[in-house]
This record gives structure tokens, sequence and C-alpha cells, in this order.
């Protein structure tokens, strides 16, 4: 009961954190039936004030319950729920440390990683490249879990918000929940597209230019519905 006193005083209003939790959830379990993860792996975080919400590490997606909210501050103290956090929580706290994300979302989706195998750098192939801030970077491999995985992918995050961790998977953070999640997915599905082509025998895929990704850039500023 305490944990929760201090989550309406020091967090917000705990109505907000309630529905952050539900659609943290909610994230969660769609990177399970969209193929992006396997039973427990990924985890997904949201930002709400100063508490982060974290999926419990080694708990299956569909058995987590409102009673399961799992949250830390800033620094990575547990201020709720008595779930361990996820294993990968230095490197959720990393990137809302150094950005402005408000959600993270980290995944072992299989094209996505076996593409951190054989690159240093997701090659340009379609411009949506340019969603994530321009070419993909692959991190460095560190243990799971570990300050050296945070920093590196930090590094490959300059002026991006998706990248690959190699023999990994993938880190992508957003303004929210639903933006965090969708590129993930198009990252999968740029790898994916990769993959496939490169696959063909005795051709080659063509590639965007530097200049060619600009424009894109450029385009993809204006694009959508206005406010």
């Amino acid at each position: 009961m305490s944990e929760q006193r201090n989550l309406r005083t020091d967090h917000g209003d705990h109505g907000d954190v309630s529905a952050a939790w539900e659609a943290l959830v909610a994230t969660a379990r769609r990177t399970v039936t969209d193929g992006l993860v396997v039973g427990t792996s990924g985890n997904v975080s949201v930002r709400v004030g100063d508490l982060v919400l974290v999926t419990p590490s080694g708990v299956p997606y569909d058995r987590l319950t409102p009673d399961d909210a799992t949250g830390v501050d800033l620094d990575g103290h547990q201020v709720l729920g008595t779930l361990v956090p996820t294993s990968e929580l230095p490197l959720h706290l990393a990137v809302y440390e150094t950005t402005d994300a408000t959600a993270v979302v980290h995944t072992h989706a299989v094209h996505a990683t076996a593409v951190s195998t054989l690159v240093e750098e997701l090659p340009l192939v379609h411009y949506m490249a340019a969603a994530l801030g321009g070419p993909v970077r692959v991190a460095p491999y560190a243990t799971y879990g570990s300050a050296a995985l945070a920093r590196n992918a930090l590094r490959a995050l300059d002026g991006r918000s998706g990248c690959l961790l190699r023999n990994h998977g993938t880190l992508t953070h957003g303004t929210g929940l639903d933006q965090a999640y969708d590129r993930t997915a198009q990252l999968e599905w740029m790898c994916r597209l990769w993959l496939t082509a490169s696959s063909v025998p005795h051709l080659t895929p063509t590639l965007l230019t530097p200049a060619q990704l600009t424009e894109a850039t450029q385009k993809l500023r204006d694009y959508g519905q206005r406010p």
C-alpha cells in the first residue's frame, strides 16, 4: 500500500500510471503476436514523469495483470510492484537519460537479429530509414543487461531513433509506445527486405544514395495529417 501512496504523491496521477501500464502490456503482447519476440524475450518500457514502467523479468506477457505493474525511478530504484524489472533495465534508462523519449521497445526480431550478425550498418534499401534518423547502425556486442551494452547502444543511437544490437536484436524509442513500436516493426521490415533482396543469386540490391535519403527525410517531415 505504501508503494501505491508513493506512486500517487511522487509520480503523478494513479489513473495515468494505470493507463500507461495497460498500454505497455498491450504493446508487449503485440510484439509476441506480430512475431517480433518469442516467449519472454525482449522488453518494453514507458516513462510517466519520473517513473519508468517496465515489463518484469521472465514473465509471459499474457499473464500480466494490473496488479503486476512494475516501475522504477530514473536511477533504477524500484518504486512500484514486487516483480523484478527486466534485466535490460540499464538499456532503457540510458535511453531516457540521453533522449526525450517516453517509450522504448527492445525485441529479438529474427530478420533484424540476422542482419546484426552480417553488417556494421543496415544497407540503405529503403527510404524509410529516414524515419529512424538515417542509416541504422549496429551496436557492438556486449552481454545482455550490462552497462557496456547500454553504452554501445547509445553510440549507435546517436542521431537515430533505432539501432540493431549485434547478435541480439533491435532497440527503438519514440514519443509514445505506438511510435516506438512502429519504428521497431519498420526496422524489422527493412531488415527482411534487405535479406530477401540480397539472397537473389547473381544480383546485388540497389541502394539509395545519401542525397536520395536526405530528400526522403525532408518529405517525411510533412508526411501525414496536419494537427
